[in-house]
């Protein structure tokens, strides 16, 4: 065998390589959350507890938190929108702190005194579909930014947010900060529920500062009995994947499971 044969065939070994180490990774889904099937996914509901919520056999049709991925150490988490499975929309992001899991992040003491925001540089892959809709308030794919987890602001708190969209104050009072895993009129620092009216899965990208305002804009019907949650449309079900090792995640028009390598 030459010297140009051999090189040929290293090559083509390390460009075998390179690919598989493109490849390695693996996503496991921690949460769905589907804002019209009768359970409610507010600030208070398993984010910080990490129990068990839903099956697996139903894990990407209604709402679902599996405890074992929850206690998972993580240094991505890509966040999902999408049709009964079907990705329409994705964001990845790389975590600040390598290593936590989503227990320790939103667990209590990352609750007091909250407002992380635990990633940095903006999403490394964003992927939406050409015919996605609702895009126009979509409270993660209209915003830009990083992910803020544990948004407490005086008697209130959204889980998960957008640094792109607005941010209320430590102790302003105006129920304007919108995402997903929302709740008024609790302590947001202690996980403690003062009225359960007032709790709702997802809340869409607009202005409406309390008491000005009062007609807070939602996705589906999975909210409180309050008078000032309006139900609306539903974008889709929104998934939280985490992976200790990829980087990249399936493109719009690929299909979830439970466990995804890539």
């Amino acid at each position: 065998q030459s010297l140009d044969d051999g090189q040929g065939v290293l090559g083509e070994k390390i460009q075998s390589l390179e690919k598989k180490l493109e490849k390695a990774g693996t996503w496991r889904l921690g949460m769905n959350i589907n804002p019209a099937d009768g359970h409610i996914f507010g600030y208070t509901v398993g984010w910080a507890t990490g129990i068990d919520i839903g099956s697996d056999d139903e894990a990407l049709t209604k709402d679902y938190l599996s405890a074992k991925v929850w206690a998972t150490p993580a240094n991505y988490i890509a966040i999902v929108r999408h049709q009964r499975g079907v990705v329409d929309a994705v964001k990845v992001f790389k975590f600040k702190v390598p290593g936590e899991s989503l227990s320790t992040r939103f667990g209590l003491k990352n609750m007091n005194p909250g407002r992380q925001i635990v990633t940095q540089g903006g999403p490394i892959q964003e992927s939406i579909a050409d015919d996605a809709d609702n895009l126009g308030d979509d409270p993660i794919f209209s915003v830009g930014g990083d992910l803020a987890f544990n948004w407490a602001y005086s008697n209130n708190g959204c889980r998960i947010v957008l640094t792109g969209g607005h941010l209320s104050g430590a102790g302003v009072n105006d129920d304007n900060t919108h995402g997903l895993g929302n709740d008024f009129i609790i302590n947001p620092l202690t996980n403690h529920v003062h009225d359960k009216a007032w709790s709702h899965d997802i809340s869409n990208i607009q202005d409406c500062p309390h008491p000005a305002c009062s007609y807070v804009r939602l996705q589906g019907t999975d909210h409180g009995a309050s008078s000032n949650l309006k139900s609306g449309p539903v974008y889709g079900n929104y998934a939280i994947y985490v992976s200790f090792d990829s980087e990249k995640f399936p493109l719009p028009g690929d299909m979830l499971s439970l466990k995804i390598e890539m």
